[in-house]
């Protein structure tokens, strides 16, 4: 059994121990100790890192009733050893999950909604709520989370057995059986928890939500605490410093400026469409009338610079709209987008054309005999025309 420093004394960053067991651990070296800080993944709380002696602990695993340490090299059984936790990233982990635990107290006092699970993520941590929240009651819970913060309460941990916990007001059930580790925010939160807490609240920083959506009935809420806050107000601010400049706007009004943007964007968008639509009518009738006519089809292939996969589909349909006609469009932006099309009545198959395209000059893409499209195609637009005039069976 390894005796785990980290229930008692979670700001602990070094130790010394004795190695009593040398394994394996899919193919990595890993160790097992007598006594140890780190702290493996449990209870939504990612496990810790650091070094054991000259080694790094690469990852930390719970295995019943011992601790395994994957390292970057391995120690012999009886080694004595002195570790050295990654207090950055532990600290980063006690301030989220003692964050969490005031925030989702908040919103079981406020609102009386239940925190169902925690997740711990690299830059952000989230609790799904029972119920959903309006965005209102969202912030009353942020603004009352962050005044225990600031009151920089004690954080406890005390351990009571099953009896003992049958008679205190525990925010939620506890899962597991036997003796209980409870982790109490002084006259607001009590809880059982396998995790590592700060000592005070005040160490939490700042608790601020990222943002609220629904999710499985309920609500998920997405929050950063203490550092983490601190990088991603970095990075909104960078993110507003340059939209701003962008747009040449006050901060106030980048939503504004946004939504006129996007609404110029579309009518752009649509004038383009109309406009390329009665282009390629004209481009159409100047092809049919330039391709050559082999047995009383125009057989057109051609290279169309400048033009979308949706603008050579509208050439080539308006050609073969125009006579009996079988062509294929290439363009020339990679990725390089092909279409072969036919009138009705021609024989031509345009999508076996287009598989012999796809074969000799790769890329994807199929449809009907009447019409296909292809894109991803590599090499030299006039080479693929060639190839395309002769499977239509145009003059070379």
């Amino acid at each position: 059994m390894t005796e785990r420093i980290y229930y008692t004394e979670p700001s602990c960053r070094s130790f010394d121990a004795v190695v009593t067991e040398a394994v394996e651990h899919d193919g990595a070296p890993a160790l097992v100790l007598d006594r140890t800080a780190f702290y493996p993944t449990s209870g939504g709380q990612p496990f810790d890192t650091g070094r054991l002696g000259t080694a790094n602990v690469v990852v930390t695993i719970d295995d019943a009733e011992r601790v395994l340490h994957v390292v970057s090299a391995s120690l012999s059984v009886g080694d004595a050893v002195h570790g050295e936790i990654d207090w950055a990233r532990r600290f980063d982990h006690m301030q989220q999950h003692t964050g969490q635990h005031v925030l989702s107290a908040a919103y079981d006092r406020l609102l009386d909604n239940r925190t169902m699970s925690f997740h711990m993520g690299v830059e952000t941590s989230t609790i799904d709520l029972a119920r959903e929240v309006s965005s209102a009651d969202v912030e009353r819970a942020v603004d009352e989370a962050n005044r225990i913060v600031w009151e920089d309460r004690p954080v406890t941990i005390r351990f009571v057995s099953p009896e003992e916990a049958a008679r205190l007001p525990l925010r939620k059930e506890p899962v597991r059986d036997g003796p209980l580790r409870l982790i109490e925010i002084a006259d607001f939160d009590l809880s059982a928890c396998g995790g590592t807490h700060v000592a005070r609240t005040g160490e939490i920083g700042v608790i601020a939500v990222t943002g609220a959506e629904k999710f499985r009935g309920g609500t998920r809420v997405t929050f950063v605490c203490g550092g983490r806050a601190l990088r991603t107000l970095r990075a909104y601010r960078d993110a507003v410093a340059g939209s701003v400049r962008s747009l040449s706007v006050l901060p106030n009004e980048l939503p504004a400026a946004i939504e006129r943007l996007q609404a110029d964007g579309k009518q752009a968008r649509k004038t383009i469409a109309r406009l390329q639509s009665e282009l390629a009518g004209h481009e159409a009738a100047r092809l049919i009338a330039a391709s050559p006519v082999v047995e009383g089809v125009h057989r057109a292939a051609c290279v169309m610079d400048g033009w979308d996969a949706a603008g050579l589909k509208a050439i080539a349909s308006a050609m073969t709209a125009k006579g009996q006609a079988a062509v294929a469009i290439i363009g020339t932006s990679a990725p390089i987008a092909a279409v072969v099309a036919r009138s009705a009545g021609v024989t031509v198959d345009a999508n076996a054309v287009l598989q012999q395209l796809l074969k000799r000059f790769g890329g994807r893409g199929g449809g009907k005999p009447e019409l296909a499209q292809g894109a991803g195609l590599t090499g030299d637009p006039q080479e693929i025309v060639s190839v395309a005039r002769e499977l239509l069976g145009g003059p070379l």
